[in-house]
């Protein structure tokens, strides 16, 4: 769309003032110029008009924790692919997660990294710093000089073991202001599992992740976060013990925010596969874990659905539960993961699906749009269909990654546009 073009999306539910509203908005330099029920834009100069047809029109879906494996790991994702899919999947931004070569551990590494982002991505790409050195959790890093060029620090992959290492850390991060997205792993009660600890993992003699190696590292990460005052938000929750953490921590007024992922709450281990899409870290947990997982979600425990995209090869995602690289594919399918099982059953409201996927991670990153679209606001909105529904079939993804346990699975809604800083980087062949 040229510069010159006024894009008028009319006659959508748009979110304004904490509600959905029929109106219409246009978009012109990158901006919205106009909010409302009369659009003056869309009587003068050149106008791209789209009739959403009562569709939902929200700020931009927001994903806090992906990995987009570059540098270092560009045959599992490219910048560009991942972007894309984020793209396609409603994302106009979303926050890298560190685990790559080199690690985001200097100014120096970090910029390879965020100079692949300005040449190739096509929606807004927030890098994680870690917090240690190589990610090793022993060294710290200059917090103070990375903290202006990041989403904030984790070393997702691996929890930091140390308590005073985490300790200092949270000491040095929270002058920043910036989060510190923990990954919450004992180590040592790991015992080389490789999914839940369960009925499945009995029965069909595998080694299991048991729930304590997530929950007490959870729990000793509370307890600093609310001595040091640092903004805790905790990655990919699945189990009833972490989100009761969670939600007594929030009671006190400790500063902790925390995600989970579509998967946690769509599947339970009854549904594992002997297949490694259906692998991932932390596992897909019990049938009472996915049950606290959506209640959590509802009354508002957990803040953030967030997809943990972690794509690989297929060749390492084809030996089986135990010997797969851990991690599944989620950009394309996650609002419709969500709408399916909790908007569709009745779980939670489609308002409350705005909050977790959109307007929760942009309070927590300190960014604008929490308040709905206005003018004057950066035009990143999406456009969401739920009177679509298709069957998931992963050689349609644009991202490298082709794991995911929804494969063959129908889910219902869709993103059908998706404009990020006033460019249409996305759209359904019916739209435009």
């Amino acid at each position: 769309m040229s510069s010159d073009n006024t894009l008028l999306i009319a006659n959508a539910n748009v979110w304004t003032n904490g509600k959905f509203q029929l109106s219409h908005v246009a978009v012109r330099d990158g901006k919205v110029i106009e909010a409302g029920e009369e659009i003056k834009s869309a009587h003068a100069g050149s106008v791209i008009r789209i009739d959403a047809d009562g569709k939902y029109l929200v700020p931009g879906l927001v994903d806090m924790h992906v990995h987009f494996r570059e540098p270092g790991y560009s045959y599992k994702e490219t910048i560009k692919d991942g972007s894309l899919a984020a793209a396609a999947g409603g994302f106009t931004t979303v926050c890298t997660m560190p685990n790559l070569n080199p690690a985001p551990d200097s100014v120096e590494n970090l910029q390879k990294q965020l100079d692949i982002i300005r040449r190739d991505a096509v929606v807004e790409t927030l890098p994680y710093a870690t917090i240690t050195r190589l990610r090793m959790g022993h060294e710290p890093v200059d917090y103070a000089a990375l903290a202006p060029m990041v989403a904030g620090f984790s070393d997702d992959g691996t929890g930091v073991q140390d308590d005073d290492v985490m300790r200092e850390a949270m000491k040095r991060i929270a002058p920043t202001g910036k989060i510190l997205a923990a990954h919450c792993e004992v180590e040592s009660l790991l015992r080389k599992g490789y999914i839940h600890d369960g009925e499945y993992a009995r029965l069909h003699g595998h080694r299991g992740i048991c729930s304590e190696s997530e929950w007490k590292e959870i729990e000793r990460d509370i307890k600093i976060a609310e001595e040091t005052h640092c903004r805790l938000h905790i990655c990919h929750i699945s189990t009833k013990e972490s989100v009761a953490l969670i939600r007594d921590a929030k009671r006190r007024g400790v500063l902790v925010t925390c995600e989970t992922g579509p998967h946690y709450l769509t599947f339970c281990d009854e549904d594992l596969k002997e297949e490694g899409r259906f692998k991932m870290n932390p596992p897909i947990r019990s049938r009472e874990d996915r049950d606290a997982l959506r209640l959590g979600v509802a009354d508002g425990t957990i803040d953030v659905i967030a997809t943990d995209h972690a794509p690989h090869s297929m060749e390492e995602k084809s030996k089986g539960l135990e010997k797969s690289a851990m991690g599944v594919v989620g950009l394309e399918t996650s609002f419709a993961a969500v709408y399916t099982t909790m908007v569709k059953s009745g779980l939670i409201t489609m308002e409350r699906l705005v909050e977790v996927m959109s307007l929760n991670p942009r309070r927590i990153l300190c960014k604008e749009g929490t308040d709905g679209i206005r003018e004057g606001m950066k035009a990143d909105l999406t456009l969401l269909d739920v009177n679509v529904s298709r069957v998931v079939d992963p050689l349609t993804f644009r991202t490298k990654g082709r794991a995911t346990p929804y494969e063959g699975m129908l889910l219902e809604g869709a993103a059908v546009l998706t404009v990020a800083g006033g460019k249409v980087v996305y759209s359904s062949p019916e739209i435009l």
